[in-house]
């Protein structure tokens, strides 16, 4: 099955992928692999802000994270010039959570992302990764994701 039609399965529409917002570029091709800078938690109603462990529970956090997964597919859709049969495999996700200081559950959130990719991707969305907590991300966003692919 296609990513697109894996997608529109899952009730899933990808948003246009994000224009930076400050002095960088939004992925860099080196080879086959495809660095895809962080993509901020947002939804169609703006950015997802707040602290994890204070204003949002884990759940809400994880469903930040998996709006931080969608962005990176609009990513790599537009890096392949919207032919996603050109992504081969995740390679490894980084992310960062909001989180206040007593916040122990950061891997939980990061599963939004990582449940999201292998649900889509299947065995090519499985990835190495990071998860970590940051005392405040840009914007005041909840989570923040970096991605690495394999391309074509």
């Amino acid at each position: 099955m296609s990513i697109e039609a894996k997608l529109a399965e899952l009730g899933v529409t990808l948003p246009d992928a994000p224009a930076p917002a400050a002095n960088y570029v939004p992925f860099v091709r080196v080879g086959d692999t495809l660095y895809v800078s962080g993509q901020i938690s947002a939804d169609e109603n703006g950015p997802i802000i707040g602290k994890v462990g204070r204003d949002l529970d884990s759940a809400a956090g994880a469903a930040a994270a998996k709006r931080c997964a969608m962005s990176l597919l609009a990513q790599v859709r537009a890096a392949c010039g919207g032919d996603f049969d050109r992504l081969v495999r995740v390679v490894k996700l980084t992310g960062f959570v909001n989180s206040t200081e007593d916040f122990r559950d950061q891997p939980e959130v990061i599963n939004g992302a990582s449940d999201f990719l292998v649900a889509v991707l299947g065995d090519a969305g499985r990835h190495s990764r990071s998860a970590v907590s940051a005392a405040a991300l840009p914007r005041g966003v909840a989570v923040e994701i970096e991605g690495i692919f394999q391309i074509r």
